[in-house]
């Protein structure tokens, strides 16, 4: 795990509790210095909100007594071997009650996934004979219930309370087949005939169940905890995903170490809930996926647009800084392309169907490599020109089958912040250090500063030399070591073409997400016959690696729209301060600060509604605008403005250029404006 505290944190927290502190000294009678209609105005949003102002500020808890709040960090299948056997076991547990409770029930398959565990099943058309005709009927298929879940979990505790011995066992194939036929298992026949090693494994709870699989478990079913697992829904599922194939039933359910463990977990669902990027999405006006127009797609509105381009102006920059050259490519090339590099043959299901022009056969894009690798053979280079870095914001394209889009974490068009890398062998590691330095410094700049990382090697089909895989792969654990990070290595776990680096990162309630991804590739340079000279003249293969820091731009922005339950920081929000203008009369002194603002690139708006003063407040606050300002009489008078900020509350009066400075300076450096005003006593006029 790798942690950062920024100093602006620090610095808003210790401003929230100097606030709190004045407050007190005060006597709750708001920013002195400040014109009677905006504190009146303040004080009822600050009623409204009282218990909200400083909620910002603690993390994400689960109250575990009356009142002491802790903050339950979550375990996960990669740091808790324990939970992981606990989950599987449970899958097993919950296959065996559903098939003694509905006899006719046929198993699939049951792995652990990041927060419980699933299991498919096939439920046939039964037979039943009609008590009032006699004659045999046809029953369809039962469809499962929330009763029957319930059902289930009665099942499932018997089975833990019995606490039944988990027995492996080996078999050879033809007796795992032997009994497969047996029991009248046919999806399992197919799960056998896809296991390539031997021998086949075997697991059994007790004498009452048992199905092939490969572990890992816990010893009984009593040591499971009846307490800590939760069946929540049920999908339907294709079996293997194939939409011609038998429709099975899904059961979903959750597991964890303890009650406790499980609370937290609820409590995150429903936090996750409030936070849905979709339902934001819509409130906050970001996007839309406009079903007419086709299912994946995602319409940028203006107020996500303006946070997309500040996003992709942050990633540009910072790239350019540290010695990237940006390049565009195109959204279409010829077929001949892919086939080069192995995508069509790799990857043909994920890619849509490919157009005719002039009698050649074109391919829109699913992804940006093979036009870099095109493009570095453009000319031949030296040693000299290495290494070279290419980052594009490249728009890809591909097939998702409909069920599985999910808003913008799931789309068939998107923007991958791609970049490539051609360099020497002894250049690698230096390179990668750069990655993970460069991968810190803007995933840190929207608040992620907590990582999961896992290093994966080769795997036991893969190309390249043994040489090339080992100084790749030392190159890499020396680059994570370097930077001090911990990471786990999942062995064989590597792609194809080259050893990677993967890391999550850690969301504000606990849960964490693939993003950044670095790769070394063997396999492109040589299908393109990619070549430098090197210092003794001799032509060589460049190592190439592939690295993407968001992952995509619409998948990173929904994860950052939950982190912060849409309340972008200042520097990111679409409207950074909105004038509340209290009457018609100072309309054009409202206009007038916006146009200074707009010129230090500060994003101000003014609101022309027509509704009373509290409604704007609202508004504002509904619509997660960072700073608010009344502007009255007083305030034309004087040239100043009396500001609110929705995390802080009241800051008091500045003077216009102040304001406005201090704003740049803040949307600059990516902090919260925490500046007090004008707080000493004045008579009003």
């Amino acid at each position: 795990m790798a942690t950062k505290i920024s100093t602006p944190m620090w610095s808003f927290v210790m401003f929230a509790l100097l606030q709190r502190t004045q407050a007190a000294f005060t006597g709750g009678q708001g920013q002195v210095g400040v014109s009677k209609t905006a504190q009146l105005a303040f004080a009822r949003a600050a009623n409204v909100r009282k218990s909200q102002t400083f909620s910002r500020l603690r993390p994400f808890s689960v109250a575990t007594t009356e009142n002491t709040e802790v903050a339950i960090e979550l375990p996960t299948n990669e740091n808790d071997e324990e939970l992981l056997k606990l989950r599987h076991t449970s899958a097993h547990v919950m296959a065996m009650a559903v098939q003694q409770v509905f006899k006719e029930a046929q198993v699939t398959i049951g792995p652990w996934i990041d927060n419980g565990f699933y299991y498919d099943f096939y439920f046939p058309e039964t037979t039943a004979i009609n008590e009032e005709t006699g004659e045999e009927e046809t029953i369809p298929p039962r469809k499962l219930t929330d009763a029957d879940l319930k059902q289930i979990k009665k099942a499932m505790d018997k089975i833990i309370s019995k606490d039944y011995p988990i027995v492996r066992e080996e078999v050879s194939r033809e007796e795992a087949r032997q009994r497969i036929m047996e029991i009248g298992e046919p999806f399992k026949l197919e799960i056998l005939d896809s296991i390539k090693t031997e021998p086949i494994t075997l697991y059994h709870i007790a004498d009452q169940w048992w199905d092939l699989c490969a572990g890992p478990h816990v010893e009984s079913t009593g040591k499971l905890p009846k307490k800590a697992i939760q069946l929540q829904s049920v999908a339907g599922a294709y079996w293997r995903g194939d939409e011609n194939r038998e429709m099975l039933q899904r059961i979903y359910a959750t597991a964890w170490n303890n009650p406790v463990e499980l609370k937290a977990y609820k409590a995150r669902v429903e936090e996750a809930k409030k936070r849905d990027h979709r339902l934001l999405g819509k409130k906050l006006d970001l996007f839309s996926i406009q079903e007419d127009a086709g299912g994946g797609l995602v319409f940028w509105h203006p107020k996500g647009s303006t946070i997309r381009r500040n996003i992709e102006d942050f990633w540009k920059a910072a790239h350019i800084d540290n010695g990237y050259d940006l390049v565009y490519t195109p959204h279409i090339a010829n077929l001949d392309l892919w086939k080069t590099s192995g995508h069509f043959d790799f990857y043909k299901d994920g890619m849509f169907d490919q157009m005719e022009v002039e009698g050649e056969e074109y391919q829109i894009k699913p992804m940006n490599c093979p036009f870099h690798c095109v493009m570095y053979k453009d000319e031949l280079r030296s040693y000299r020109d290495l290494p070279l870095r290419w980052g594009e914001l490249g728009t890809v394209y591909r097939y998702e089958r409909s069920g599985t889009l999910h808003g913008l974490m799931r789309v068939r068009g998107f923007t991958q912040d791609d970049a490539h890398i051609y360099c020497l062998p002894e250049q690698l590691q230096d390179e990668i250090v750069s990655v993970l330095d460069l991968t810190e410094q803007i995933l840190s700049r929207f608040g992620f500063d907590k990582y999961e990382i896992m290093l994966s090697t080769r795997p036991e089909k893969s190309v390249g030399s043994d040489q090339i895989w080992d100084e790749a792969t030392t190159a890499l654990e020396q680059a994570l070591k370097r930077k001090g990070w911990e990471y786990s290595i999942d062995e064989g776990g590597g792609a194809f073409y080259g050893p990677k680096i993967d890391l999550k990162i850690r969301d504000a309630i606990g849960r964490t997400w693939q993003c950044s991804t670095v790769q070394c590739d063997f396999n492109l340079p040589d299908r393109f016959e990619l070549e430098y000279v090197s210092a003794e003249g001799k032509r060589e293969r460049p190592i190439m690696v592939h690295r993407a820091i968001f992952g995509s731009v619409e998948r990173f922005f929904g994860i950052l729209v939950e982190n912060c339950a849409g309340d972008f920081p200042l520097w990111l929000a679409p409207t950074q301060l909105r004038l509340l203008p209290v009457t018609d009369a100072v309309m054009d002194f409202c206009y007038d600060v916006q146009a200074q603002a707009k010129k230090l690139g500060i994003r101000c708006e003014v609101d022309r509604g027509s509704e009373r003063l509290a409604k704007q407040i609202r508004n504002a606050e509904q619509q997660r605008v960072p700073l608010m300002a009344v502007v009255g009489m007083k305030e034309m008078e004087e040239g100043s403005l009396a500001v609110r900020s929705r995390k802080l509350g009241d800051l008091g009066s500045f003077a216009i250029g102040d304001l406005l400075s201090e704003l740049s300076r803040c949307a600059d450096a990516a902090e919260e404006m925490t500046m007090m005003g004008k707080t000493e006593e004045k008579e009003e006029s």
